[in-house]
């Protein structure tokens, strides 16, 4: 037996497998039910299912048209990402490069705006969208991630800039290299751990966000899963078969993408954040 393996750690052992077993939980009910039929559901949701009805995921599949609203989540979330790792990195790094009053004031302000409610600035956004004849549109949508989610990028790649030796920037210009390929050929590469960490932050919040698609995108041929997957939830009807069939189709990409992805999270915001 090993000597290190005392009681209090198979105490903590217990206590995190019960605690994985709490966080699992939703997602069996979320599974069952998607697989049984509505009045089953009604009579018990946690019960396992009679018979396993696969064809609420053929049904969905037709009804919300989930190829074109998984097309769309997936154009507004890798455009988006895109946009924001190269106007975050770059503004990270200018900022970091160039201490002074005016990069200080700048990035204060920028972590300021984390902490703004989004119901705070709704109306106006919606009001100044529409004089510019972005809102109902997926570029409109993707402008509006940039302004959102540039803050916390910029702030996670700021931390990061600092870790990254400036002699190898100044030893590059010695050899001739302009500014754009210095940052480019040398430092972002030096960025990956942390745009791993951006990518997955942004890629599963702007997935899975509801409200800013719904205030922006009015025409259903434009609708993201989640806006396609709460056509099954209105006022007086709530088809729980097919509304838990799109949800379990929804989160089942972002969740492979997670797992593959998630060792990178501790170390980038790590990095970061603390450095």
């Amino acid at each position: 037996m090993n000597p290190n393996y005392t009681k209090k750690t198979f105490v903590l052992e217990i206590i995190g497998i019960l605690l994985g077993i709490i966080f699992l939980i939703p997602f069996y009910f979320v599974f069952i039910n998607s697989v049984k039929g509505f009045s089953e559901i009604l009579i018990d949701a946690a019960a396992w299912p009679k018979e396993f009805l696969f064809t609420n995921y053929v049904k969905v599949w037709d009804v919300i048209n989930f190829p074109r609203a998984f097309w769309n989540s997936v154009i507004i979330t890798v455009v988006s990402n895109i946009g924001l790792v190269v106007i975050s990195s770059m503004a990270a790094w200018k900022m970091v490069r160039t201490p002074g009053k005016f990069s200080k004031i700048l990035f204060v302000l920028f972590v300021s705006a984390m902490v703004i409610p989004f119901q705070t600035v709704m109306i106006p956004l919606m009001k100044l969208g529409g004089t510019l004849g972005i809102t109902n549109s997926i570029p409109g949508l993707i402008i509006m991630y940039f302004g959102f989610g540039v803050p916390l990028s910029l702030f996670l790649y700021h931390g990061f800039v600092k870790t990254v030796p400036i002699e190898i920037e100044e030893s590059a210009k010695m050899d001739g290299c302009s500014e754009f390929g210095v940052f480019w050929r040398i430092v972002f590469p030096l960025l990956k751990p942390i745009t791993v960490t951006v990518i997955i932050l942004n890629t599963l919040w702007i997935w899975n966000d509801f409200l800013l698609p719904l205030l922006v995108l009015q025409d259903a041929e434009l609708r993201t899963i989640p806006l396609a997957t709460s056509s099954f939830f209105a006022q007086y009807t709530k088809q729980w078969d097919m509304g838990l069939a799109a949800l379990v189709l929804g989160i089942t990409p972002i969740i492979i993408f997670f797992l593959f992805l998630q060792k990178h999270i501790i170390k980038g915001i790590a990095s970061g954040s603390i450095k």
